[in-house]
């Protein structure tokens, strides 16, 4: 066959020329419609399907440390193609082959009714007669990226990124390509801008995603790698052009490396990929819509109900039964619908290196850990417990009744970070365990809630059963996805929690299965807020789960901030309410009455940030959303520092609309506002410093 497969769907516009010798090229994968004259017929080669790299193969191209100009990838011809459609919209296979080592590649486009975001992913099978040794593969390659539009892409072209880090979670920062030094200053360069993930924590520098906006063509590029461990992309010039390859890991830069005997396949790490027309928040509109598609319905992610967690800025992992009841009855007065007894439950003094067994402490809990589970039952919420599943500690009571199977080994020694081991899950007696301790938890102690830590980075990963590290590392990934999902067969209302010291695991293989993610351990209500006005961009609105934890020795607007750090997302009520003065406890509750009447709409709103992503330096803050008939807008609007009491927010989204007005919480305040439907502007003025409010707009007489 030779000639184009030409895909118009969900506003995406898709072009793969196939030519008489076989060669596949992804010419166009874009928003808008590819001009006529965007590629010569000369560059069109570098314009590759996909990079696939053998070891003993050579490498084509100037290449540096990219992984462009692979072998067999450039060698690789089309075989096949299908293209139909299945329950969730379009999908298109195109099958390649190299015919002297017999690897054959279908590379699978996913598209989903409804939205511009597509998933992708390369199903390698080795039908030769030797083995293959595969160094990368990538899930999704695309070449010019920058087409759209005459100017040069060092001015036109913007990359935004999500820094990580423990307590600094979603720093989001937007780059010109210079500034991160890829300056265009010929057709192709040694130069690349990456992002890469080894370890077992999946977030812990990044977040596996990245945006790049076009502002001539106003047009944004989007993506996000589904993995629960090492990931790669990176950018670089191709065909005076700019290419993008997205990854799982690979052997270069994350230690990965699998060898395929004849018969065998592999199955590369699934990619998230979608374009649109406008900038930053339509890409996460799109990405958040496509999120809600590809997670696992809960009735969690649509009810939304209020979490009390006894660790934050409360009782710091050293619970009792006298201290938890004075708790439960506060969290139960103020609305809370779930109760979780965070670490140390399970044992009497010092546990970090002690944890596996996961059995209550009796000198904790002298009448049993299921009369508190009980006691918050009757007080009408689910009962919770805290967890770390995947590890060992060095100390464990456990380890007599393991042997070396069971543990993540390196260099024939058991991988150990932080006193504790890395359990494999690949492992069936450490399934095994894993099933009865949350057997226990839910049918003998009544659990409904899970908090599910993970407080380790296991590194490079295992060489068990593995062909390197890393291959041993992305097997344990999936194999503990594969446990995740038969735990939710067996218990489908059980609500799990995805933590690792805050967001260090905020991926959306996780996020799939999970309802609620942890954001941060942050313990500075102040420097909350721009966590949490951030998060949306990288997970949804419903499952982006915020502390809010007032402190003994605040004062009313203490409390306030706390609480608007969480109310358009998803509240994680801690702190010390029981020792509240009534005042403070009321505006604890008053938030909570509130956040219940409209929290019925966050699972469908989208969100957007007036003053642009916030950072820590900001002096101001605001997220906003927008409600899915779009007639209603909630934001919250944080003072942090300065000297200006007033702030310009613009709302264009609202803009021309007559609209009504009001401070939602608290509703005794000492704000004021002003809407100018002209402009699409709304004026707020708060007079005092690290004070913060939640707004409510709604557009009047629409008909």
């Amino acid at each position: 066959m030779s000639g184009l497969i030409e895909i118009t769907e969900n506003g995406l516009y898709v072009i793969i020329e196939i030519t008489e010798a076989g060669d596949v090229r992804l010419l166009h994968f874009a928003a808008v419609p590819m001009a006529s004259d965007a590629i010569t017929e000369r560059r069109k080669p570098e314009f590759r399907l996909l990079e696939l790299q053998l070891t003993g193969e050579d490498r084509g191209e100037y290449h540096g440390r990219m992984h462009r100009g692979s072998y067999p990838g450039l060698r690789m011809v089309y075989e096949s193609h299908a293209d139909y459609r299945n329950e969730l919209g379009r999908k298109l296979e195109i099958a390649l082959f190299d015919k002297p080592t017999g690897l054959k590649t279908v590379q699978h486009f996913q598209f989903y009714d409804g939205v511009r975001t597509v998933r992708c992913w390369n199903v390698l099978t080795n039908e030769g007669t030797s083995p293959a040794a595969i160094e990368y593969v990538s899930s999704f390659a695309l070449t010019g990226l920058d087409k759209e539009g005459s100017w040069d892409r060092d001015i036109k072209m913007k990359l935004s990124i999500a820094h990580n880090g423990w307590q600094t979670e979603l720093q989001w920062r937007t780059y010109t390509l210079p500034e991160l030094g890829l300056s265009h200053l010929g057709d192709r360069s040694s130069k690349r801008i990456s992002c890469s993930n080894t370890g077992s924590w999946s977030s812990a520098e990044h977040i596996p995603m990245g945006v790049l906006t076009n502002e001539e063509a106003r047009t944004v590029f989007f993506w996000q790698i589904e993995n629960n461990g090492s990931w790669h992309w990176e950018l670089f010039e191709q065909a005076d052009r700019l290419a993008l390859l997205v990854s799982g890991p690979t052997e270069q830069d994350n230690h990965w490396w699998v060898k395929l005997e004849p018969g065998e396949e592999f199955v590369t790490v699934p990619v998230a990929v979608g374009a649109a027309e406008g900038g930053f928040e339509q890409a996460i509109a799109q990405l958040t819509a496509y999120r809600r598609i590809i997670r696992r319905p809960n009735a969690d992610n649509r009810e939304l109900r209020i979490i009390f967690n006894d660790y934050m800025n409360c009782l710091w992992a050293d619970p009792t039964t006298a201290k938890l009841l004075p708790l439960v009855d506060s969290a139960a007065e103020a609305g809370c619908e779930y109760f979780c007894i965070d670490a140390g439950w399970y044992a009497p003094g010092d546990w970090w290196d002690g944890v596996g067994e996961w059995l209550p402490s009796s000198e904790r809990f002298s009448e049993g850990i299921k009369y508190v589970l009980d006691y918050i039952r009757a007080k009408g919420m689910v009962p919770g417990l805290w967890l770390e599943l995947e590890v060992m500690g060095i100390n464990s009571s456990m380890l007599s009744r393991t042997n070396d199977g069971w543990f993540f080994m390196r260099h024939g020694r058991k991988v150990k970070d932080r006193r504790r081991y890395q359990l494999d899950y690949r492992n069936p007696e450490v399934v095994a365990h894993a099933n009865e301790v949350i057997r226990r938890l839910v049918e003998d102690y009544g659990v409904g809630y899970i908090k599910m830590d993970y407080n380790i980075n296991a590194g490079i990963g295992t060489e068990t059963d593995a062909d390197s590290f890393g291959d041993g590392l992305l097997q344990h990934n999936r194999a503990y996805l594969a446990w995740m999902d038969a735990l939710f067969e067996r218990y489908p209302d059980l609500v799990i929690e995805n933590c690792s010291s805050g967001g260090m695991r905020m991926d959306y293989a996780m996020l799939s299965r999970q309802s609620i993610q942890s954001t941060s351990d942050q313990s500075d209500y102040v420097k909350y807020a721009a966590i949490a006005a951030s998060s949306p961009a990288a997970l949804t609105p419903e499952q982006s789960a915020i502390w809010s934890y007032p402190l003994r020795e605040g004062d009313d607007e203490e409390v306030v901030f706390n609480m608007v750090n969480a109310l358009l997302l998803r509240v994680h009520q801690s702190g010390h309410l029981a020792e509240l003065s009534p005042r403070r406890k009321e505006l604890v509750k008053e938030a909570l009455d509130y956040y219940k009447s409209i929290r019925r709409e966050i699972p469908e709103a989208l969100p957007f940030w007036p003053l642009g992503l916030p950072t820590n330096q900001d002096d101001w803050i605001c997220l906003g959303l927008q409600s899915r008939d779009r007639d209603r807008v909630y934001l919250a609007v944080w003072r942090i520092r300065g000297d200006d009491d007033r702030i310009l927010l613009p709302i264009e989204r609202l803009r021309g609309y007559e609209t009504d007005v009001r401070c939602a919480y608290p509703q005794v305040n000492d704000s004021s506002w002003g809407w100018n439907a002209e402009e699409g502007q709304l004026t707020v003025r708060m007079p005092s410093v690290t004070t913060a409010r939640l707004f409510e707009l709604r557009i009047a007489n629409r008909e």
